[in-house]
């Protein structure tokens, strides 16, 4: 039984069709209602409203590459290319398409230097240099990111990139050179189906606000007392909705993370910091996610607007070491 756009409508007229039912106007009638569960009130049950999305990815069809679709939501393990080798025309629009309906797409036996990742990258847009960051010795536009038994990983928090520029990232490529033989997973989420999961009267509270997103809270440390104001003076405190539109798939997103987000303009700190507790747990919800786990020469491309990230660090002393491009994108706008 094919699905039809017409059938996305509703995620009842999707299950429906697929189970071969009659559709019914409440989640009630498929079993689908979530309660709440302990002191914490955490809710189970089935996250239903991510029924149609899974089916509608589910249904694509690609003509340059393999896709085999990892979670209801979002990633995807692309086969079928060469990426030390230039895009044609039709495979980089078909691939561009691909990243935006499952936002994170995974390739394995990459054997790129760094300057193919640079211009695989690059085919997708200018890319930045990170202030903060080691770089590359060659090319500064590579994060190297090199953990072993006196380098710890501290990013096992879900977060979007450089949510503190005025213009972050829209994208990033990231390869695996060396990783340990267990853990050093790196776990993704899917903002728009943490927005979309929200309650409608949520959602009507978050319209219009805005959050304050700044580099010293992850940064700060790492700046010499002296540079503080130079480094202020350069990269600016700034602002971004708390719910963003994606400029490619139009869709909603939740935009605010531990790492970056300080807090919720107009409301008072305590508002604030019970408000964005309470969006932040929203990328705790593993239906949301997808999860790869790391072999020599993976490597993993992700919408930074539409995900968020965590990388495990649950292999300590053991060496991982990856080397990042982002890919500089445009200003959110709500």
């Amino acid at each position: 039984m094919s699905i039809t756009d017409d059938d996305l409508t509703t995620t009842n007229a999707a299950v429906a069709k697929l189970e071969g039912i009659a559709a019914s106007g409440e989640l009630a009638d498929f079993n689908a209602n979530r309660i709440t569960l302990g002191p914490d009130h955490s809710l189970i049950g089935p996250v239903a409203h991510l029924a149609a999305e899974r089916i509608r990815l589910a249904a694509l069809e690609w003509e340059n590459f393999t896709v085999r679709q990892v979670a209801p939501t979002l990633g995807a393990v692309v086969e079928g290319l060469d990426l030390s080798l230039p895009l044609s025309d039709d495979t980089y629009g078909e691939l561009r398409d691909a990243w935006t309906q499952y936002k994170v797409l995974f390739f394995r036996n990459q054997d790129l230097t760094a300057e193919q990742q640079l211009a695989f990258a690059s085919q997708f847009g200018e890319l930045e240099v990170h202030p903060f960051l080691p770089g590359n010795e060659e090319s500064p536009e590579l994060v190297r990111f090199s953990k072993d038994a006196e380098t710890g990983g501290y990013e096992n928090g879900w977060h979007h990139d450089v949510t503190w520029r005025e213009v972050p990232s829209k994208g990033t490529v990231l390869r695996a050179i060396e990783v340990p033989n267990t853990g050093g997973d790196t776990l993704f989420c899917d903002m728009t189906a943490a927005y979309d999961g929200l309650s409608d009267e949520l959602k009507d509270q978050l319209e219009g606000m805005v959050a304050v997103h700044d580099f010293f809270q992850a940064f700060g440390h790492t700046i010499p007392a002296g540079k503080q104001a130079e480094i202020r003076e350069k990269y600016p405190i700034v602002e971004h909705p708390v719910v963003i539109h994606h400029p490619v798939s139009g869709r909603r997103v939740l935009y605010v993370n531990r790492y970056f987000t300080s807090h919720i303009v107009g409301l008072s700190d305590e508002d604030s910091d019970t408000l964005l507790a309470e969006l932040y747990r929203q990328a705790n919800v593993v239906e949301y996610h997808c999860r790869f786990h790391w072999e020599p020469n993976s490597i993993a491309m992700w919408d930074n607007l539409a995900v968020q990230h965590y990388a495990s660090s649950d292999y300590w002393p053991d060496v991982r070491i990856m080397e990042r491009a982002s890919i500089i994108g445009v200003r959110p706008s709500a």
